[in-house]
């Protein structure tokens, strides 16, 4: 017998919480400079209770070769991913009407 999420009621391989989550993100991007001169990009406005930042860390880290971190509530890239974060968010299963990108001042 399967088991049954408590949040929706349907079965854990038919829950849809995680996708309706990732959705309901408001998201903000933007460039940071830290130690040294080294440029991050900082990936905020997700809550720790609807979706695993670590894991979606672990994925972004994977999928532009990058290092960085997930904790607190944001994901810290290394390097700037400007021109690709937008879609790799997509491709994750955020919605692109609620990812803001703050362009870094020049």
């Amino acid at each position: 017998m399967s088991e049954i999420c408590t949040t929706c009621g349907l079965p854990k391989d038919l829950c849809v919480c995680d996708q309706i989550a990732r959705e309901s993100q408001r998201i903000t991007v933007s460039l940071d400079r830290r130690k040294f001169g080294k440029t991050y990009t900082v990936i905020s406005g997700i809550n720790e209770h609807e979706v695993d930042i670590k894991d979606l860390a672990k994925k972004l880290k994977n999928k532009l070769a990058c290092g960085g971190s997930g904790k607190n509530g944001e994901v810290s890239l290394q390097g700037n991913h400007f021109r690709t974060i937008k879609e790799d968010l997509v491709a994750l299963g955020f919605s692109p009407d609620t990812i803001d990108i703050k362009q870094p001042r020049r």
